[in-house]
């Protein structure tokens, strides 16, 4: 049988993207080769679409809505960490400033275990976690190697005892905010790192991580992502799992008119355990889309995972989970679990937990639940004289509790909770 390598029809030139190409600068700094590579499969490849089976429930709108014409890079060395409505970080805590374009390492002292990858080292290990999940040519993957001049590229040995907090800000009109991290633990290294994804106005942020985790390695990374206005958000998370290595993500999101997840996790030789938990918060006319995939390449390996969502308003949730377990993946522990709140009768919810399951000698779980805020929980809360609006909001504070209460320690400045439920 003879593949053509034809282009589908599906992959047309996407006009809103080639207006935004027309308007970024010429390729430069460390990634110069990387964005020319990006901007050449952008002009090639079409806006994700619904006729595309992991784009059906996601509607673009709010992203098309956005004008690429006058999208624009922040300008280099623009001073984020004089923003004075971020909090001191906490004790313990190394915080960098990403804009995609200068150097958050510039005149940074790095704690013991971490250090700067070379320019070698970049270029072998940079996209390496990528193709090792299958999404080095995904269109939101495309779109940040296309924008992104730099990447933060970190080596990791050892115990690091401090938080890595990494805090990228578009809060201005029209900013296009491209962020690329690459780690690299080495065997038996332990890291915990927090990203704090902040966005107003008619805004573009963009994500990708990329985390290879060598034996015996352990990473535990957050994500707080807080968005307002037209705020879009296109993330990516990327991780190859060594044997005996452990990986915790714990993503929390709100008020954003587009959110899209997608962490992609390879267990490459299996013997490893993944985590994965999410929580995302939709009222008005916004979007919310987890979009997760696991993938169990060798024996023994283990997930658990647990998806929340709130929707309220017109809000729309979206959570798509695949687990790929083919048959070298003997003895394969999974469980994964969709919880949703629906609070209005105009909001949506489409969860689709799903496990694709080759091997005969496994332990696989999954199922999905929607429902409204229990009456008898609220009328037992109420008869102790609390009222209905704190009796409501106190359910919704325990519903969330279980996924924030695993987000690095260092997330208290943050005030996640209130910031989550808009409390004062």
């Amino acid at each position: 049988m003879v593949v053509s390598s034809t282009r589908s029809p599906l992959a047309e030139a996407s006009p809103w993207a080639d207006r935004l190409l027309e308007r970024l600068p010429s390729p430069a700094g460390a990634l110069a080769a990387v964005q020319g590579r990006g901007r050449e499969a952008l002009a090639r490849q079409s806006l994700p679409n619904r006729r595309q089976e992991d784009w059906r429930f996601t509607d673009l709108a709010p992203l098309t809505a956005l004008d690429p014409a006058a999208l624009a890079l922040v300008a280099d060395g623009q001073g984020l960490a004089q923003l004075a409505d971020c909090p001191a970080p906490a004790a313990g805590t190394v915080r960098l400033w990403l804009d995609g374009l200068s150097d958050p390492l510039a005149g940074q002292f790095l704690p013991a275990g971490l250090s700067r990858l070379t320019p070698e080292q970049l270029d072998q290990d940079l996209g390496h976690s990528l193709a090792c999940c299958g999404s080095e040519q995904h269109w939101p993957v495309e779109f940040n190697q296309a924008t992104a001049r730099h990447c933060l590229a970190l080596r990791v040995s050892g115990c690091v005892a401090e938080t890595l907090e990494l805090v990228a800000v578009a809060d201005q009109q029209h900013t296009l905010l491209p962020v690329r991290v690459l780690l690299v633990l080495e065997e038996n290294a332990n890291l915990k790192v927090l990203q704090v994804q902040l966005g107003s106005g008619s805004s573009l942020s963009s994500l990708v991580v990329e985390a290879q985790l060598g034996q015996g390695a352990e990473l535990l990374h957050g994500l707080l992502a807080l968005g307002e206005g037209g705020a879009c958000f296109l993330g990516h998370l990327a991780v190859e799992q060594a044997s005996g290595s452990r990986f915790r993500s714990v993503a929390a999101s709100r008020g954003w008119a587009l959110f899209r997840f997608e962490p992609r996790i390879s267990q490459v030789d299996g013997a490893a355990q993944t985590e994965l938990l999410g929580l995302q918060l939709v009222e008005g006319p916004q979007v919310a889309d987890t979009h997760s995939q696991v993938r169990f390449l060798g024996p023994d390996g283990a997930l658990e995972q647990v998806h929340k969502a709130i929707a309220d308003g017109r809000g729309r949730s979206v959570f798509d989970g695949a687990v790929s377990v083919p048959r070298l993946a003997q003895r394969t522990n999974a469980n994964q679990i969709s919880r949703n709140l629906l609070l209005s009768d105009q909001a949506r919810i489409d969860t689709k937990p799903q496990l694709e399951i080759v091997a005969d000698e496994v332990r696989c779980t999954h199922g999905a639940t929607v429902s409204r805020l229990q009456a008898d929980q609220l009328f037992y809360l109420q008869s102790r004289g609390i009222d209905a609006a704190t009796a409501a909001r106190l359910l919704k504070r325990g519903f969330c509790q279980e996924v924030l209460g695993k987000l690095p320690a260092a997330a208290a400045v943050w005030q996640p909770l209130q910031r989550l439920l808009a409390e004062a």
